[in-house]
């Protein structure tokens, strides 16, 4: 068996190992395109072997007050206690489409109706913990019953899809 190379093998690397070694072409100064309105440059910040430099701090942001903080904790409260009323009408169509038979789909649409408002019913005091201060504890109180509003309706959504299927009894006087 011979190690000479055969006529299939190059002999020198192939073209795109060249085409990767050499420089890119550089581009001219016509393309550079001009900042959107309202865009302002931050000056790169100078390291510290610049002896002559000073460093370039960025603009530091205002810390909130502790009221506009309370504020903003009270309006990412309303989000989270109404966050269940806004999956109603997802449900509601994830509903229809089970039909009313009794298929492993409509029983798992069941479940999760009464199973995820009654847990998050229990663990309302722990969903709100981050948003609870002194000055806030008063007005979370609306919060959580509303969150509570909004859960029982999951739930009553529930009950009409097992008295839909015919699971609900009831005495026809």
């Amino acid at each position: 068996m011979s190690l000479t190379k055969s006529p299939l093998q190059p002999s020198s690397a192939p073209s795109w190992v060249l085409d990767l070694t050499t420089p890119c072409p550089a581009q001219s100064k016509a393309l550079t395109l001009t900042d959107p309105p309202g865009y302002t440059a931050v000056a790169p910040k100078r390291t510290s072997t610049d002896k002559n430099s000073k460093a370039v701090q960025p603009p530091t942001r205002r810390q909130p007050t502790p009221e506009e903080m309370d504020t903003l904790k009270l309006k990412k409260a309303w989000e989270i206690a109404l966050a269940p009323a806004k999956q109603l009408p997802m449900q509601g169509i994830g509903m229809w489409m089970t039909g009313n038979s009794l298929q492993v789909f409509s029983i798992f649409m069941v479940f999760t109706l009464f199973k995820n408002p009654l847990v998050q019913i229990l663990g309302t005091n722990s969903v709100f913990v981050p948003y609870e201060t002194e000055s806030t504890k008063a007005k979370l109180l609306m919060v959580k019953l509303a969150y509570i509003a909004c859960n029982i309706l999951t739930l009553a959504l529930g009950i009409y899809k097992v008295n839909a299927m015919g699971l609900l009894p009831y005495v026809d006087c």
